[in-house]
């Protein structure tokens, strides 16, 4: 149940900002496993106990395991591939609903046979679908460069479900966005709420990474649901996370085009 034609104009006017992201993913993880060579990562690691450790733990650059999928889990899927993923959908989810309402635009949408409902979700499949594309592509090209640089070094199997954890990760954190999106009628108070809540979630992480004695915190974020380390260590803790960031994808994203249907607009 969604307008293919608002889909292909949604389209055309985000993907430059996807390709731009999904770039900068391919090169900073090109980057990185390249430097898994003992000698550069000898380098690397004198070079990060020259660092304030409160820093280093802050953004979680710390090795699992002394294995290549250990490496990337720390150094790649500790931060990186939480903040770029999350500052992709912020941006977006603001631009496809709210930004219409702000503008105008959308009251052209309605204008057309398509209904609210119609709208919504269409426009949630785009973020939630581009979303999975960014996930599944670094997840292809992670063990393509991987078998290029490293031929059989990667465990596969841990890697794609590494992914699959930051899939729902960002599932859940977009649909924060794109709720705030559908609530609000202006761009202002969409990024604040949308943008607020993720970037509140991280610093709360970085808190808890620097610091032991603020475990207490951990009920504060949602980002303790994806642990990279629990992740590649095969622990049955991750499956009730999974879980979790599921659901909770589902209620924000159906939560989102409710409201956006029964909302009454400012056009």
């Amino acid at each position: 149940m969604i307008s293919l034609p608002l889909l292909r104009a949604t389209i055309k006017q985000n993907y430059k900002v996807f390709i731009i992201f999904l770039a900068v993913l391919t090169l900073y993880f090109v980057v990185i496993a390249q430097m898994f060579e003992p000698s550069v990562y000898e380098s690397m690691d004198q070079l990060m106990q020259t660092l304030p450790i409160q820093l280093i733990d802050a953004v979680g650059l710390k090795i699992a395991e002394p294995s290549l999928i250990g490496y990337l889990a720390g150094y790649y899927y500790g931060f990186l591939i939480v903040l770029l993923p999350l500052i992709y959908s912020i941006i977006v989810a603001n631009r496809i609903v709210a930004k219409h309402v702000d503008k105008g635009s959308m009251a052209y949408l309605l204008s057309t046979p398509n209904k609210r409902v119609k709208i919504a979700m269409t426009q949630g499949v785009f973020l939630l679908g581009s979303m999975t594309l960014m996930i599944l592509f670094v997840t292809v090209m992670g063990i393509i460069s991987c078998e290029i640089i490293y031929p059989k070094e990667l465990d596969i199997p841990r890697f794609v479900l590494l992914n699959f954890g930051a899939l729902l990760l960002h599932s859940m954190l977009s649909g924060i966005g794109f709720l705030a999106s559908c609530f609000f009628n202006d761009t202002k108070n969409s990024l604040g709420f949308g943008a607020g809540f993720p970037i509140f979630f991280l610093l709360v992480q970085m808190l808890l990474n620097a610091n032991e004695r603020l475990s207490n915190l951990r009920y504060l974020t949602l980002l303790t649901l994806f642990n990279p380390e629990a992740i590649i260590g095969g622990t049955a803790s991750v499956l009730p996370s999974f879980i979790a960031m599921f659901l909770l994808a589902v209620i924000l994203y159906g939560g989102a085009v409710l409201i956006f249907s029964r909302k009454d607009l400012s056009i």
